[in-house]
């Protein structure tokens, strides 16, 4: 048996100083919103040569006043993204652009993907997502909040705070885009983190029902080895999958794998170190769970 419980104290202080950290970035640093959150153009060129680079189309873009530009190479060898922050959306941006562009640099490139959106569009995708992440998470409270007792719901919920934020920190770190399909891993991520804790949590309660003489300090690590197998079965085929996507899923979806390649190591280390200490430092009991069951 792992003695998981002899290392609650470092963890700890590891998570809250990981939890301090992401909140300071996501303070002074911010995030780095795309497209779908900031408004803007957003162009996927691939150039038909080897001659054309970053520097080149940096030096065709800025002589069109687009404003902000920001030019970088995206998969393949000859592939580039182009986001443009400029808030035009006419329809005839592109063209002007495409036009310009071949005076500047020859017919030597395709638009393989072209995404624009409108300030007012923009502001109201940001709107939702958070929307989004904020009912999930209120979803998530309520339904454990009913299904456990209150010293049970604070470690979830403490849990599951420390994983998005986490998370959200990292990408503030690694200055990667914050884009809806960011918003869709958070929401997966939340759903995972949950699922992990309450498997530990269910097998918890069972044990404080079946053994009144052992304290929650032993208990605990008792549980999170009997859960172990299916926790890391879980856990490494998920990642398995994942990393699949991260190495080949191409650019577009790299940005969504990473995010929940995060969530799910942050899910599973939380539902062991984060969740279980909260019950040790509340000392549930077995009398904790007859109380709640005869009220």
């Amino acid at each position: 048996m792992i003695n998981f419980n002899k290392f609650y104290k470092l963890f700890s202080v590891i998570s809250t100083s990981l939890v301090i950290l992401s909140i300071l970035l996501l303070f002074f640093k911010g995030l780095n919103f795309g497209v779908d959150f900031k408004g803007g153009t957003l162009i996927e060129l691939r150039a038909k040569d080897n001659q054309t680079n970053v520097s080149i189309l940096r030096d065709a873009f800025n002589k069109m006043n687009l404003g902000d530009v920001n030019i970088k190479k995206f998969g393949e060898e000859n592939d580039f993204l182009i986001k443009i922050e400029k808030k035009d959306t006419s329809e005839n941006i592109i063209q002007l652009i495409k036009t310009d562009l071949t005076k500047s640099i020859g017919d030597t490139y395709n638009f393989r993907r072209v995404e624009n959106v409108g300030p007012k569009v923009s502001s109201e995708l940001l709107k939702s997502g958070i929307t989004a992440i904020f009912l999930s998470l209120v979803a998530m409270l309520f339904y454990i909040w009913v299904r456990f007792e209150w010293q049970f719901s604070l470690g979830a919920i403490i849990a599951l705070f420390h994983d998005v934020i986490i998370t959200l920190g990292l990408f503030s770190l690694l200055n990667l885009e914050i884009n809806l399909s960011i918003v869709a891993a958070v929401l997966t991520i939340v759903g995972y983190s949950m699922n992990d804790t309450v498997v530990i949590y269910d097998r918890v309660r069972e044990n404080l029902k079946k053994y009144s003489d052992i304290k929650i300090f032993e208990l605990t690590n008792k549980s999170i080895n009997e859960t172990l197998s299916r926790t890391l079965i879980t856990s490494i085929t998920t990642l398995l999958a994942l990393m699949s996507i991260y190495l080949f899923g191409g650019e577009i979806l790299k940005g969504f794998s990473l995010a929940m390649i995060f969530g799910v190591v942050f899910g599973t280390y939380s539902s062991i170190y984060i969740a279980n200490p909260i019950l040790v430092k509340l000392r549930v009991s077995q009398k904790t769970i007859l109380k709640e069951e005869t009220e």
